[in-house]
């Protein structure tokens, strides 16, 4: 991995995000087809932020929706993500939240639903 503050040339980011986006997951493909593609406030799949591609960004309400895998759990993908989010919250004053695979394979609507309410939360149009 990386180290956060080591520069990467954006056109490699942009390369990356690209791959990426060519490959999502099967967690990935479905979140994006099935909600976030069509969903009112616009979206974008494997955004490059700094050093980082977030899985789903939105502009508009500042938010990053993270899917994780398994390989999020080994203390080294762990300490990578902490640093991840913390860079993406403090430095950029985005929103990250994070999903599991899991729940997005057995609980898609509770996923959906949590995703609606905190952009609309972000965008002043619910309060807690």
């Amino acid at each position: 991995m990386t180290k956060p503050n080591s520069p990467i040339p954006r056109e490699l980011m942009l390369k990356r995000a690209r791959e990426l986006r060519k490959n999502m997951t099967k967690q990935e493909r479905h979140l994006w087809y099935d909600y976030l593609r069509s969903y009112p406030v616009k979206f974008y799949k494997q955004r490059v932020i700094g050093n980082y591609i977030a899985d789903f960004y939105c502009d508009k309400a500042s938010l990053v929706v993270e899917l994780d895998g398994s390989q999020h759990y080994e203390d080294e993908t762990v300490k990578y993500d902490t640093l991840r989010t913390e860079y993406l919250e403090i430095n950029n004053g985005l929103q990250v939240v994070r999903f599991t695979n899991t729940q997005v394979n057995k609980q898609f609507r509770a996923v959906c639903v949590m995703i609606d309410f905190i952009v609309k939360k972000r965008l002043g149009l619910v309060k807690d």
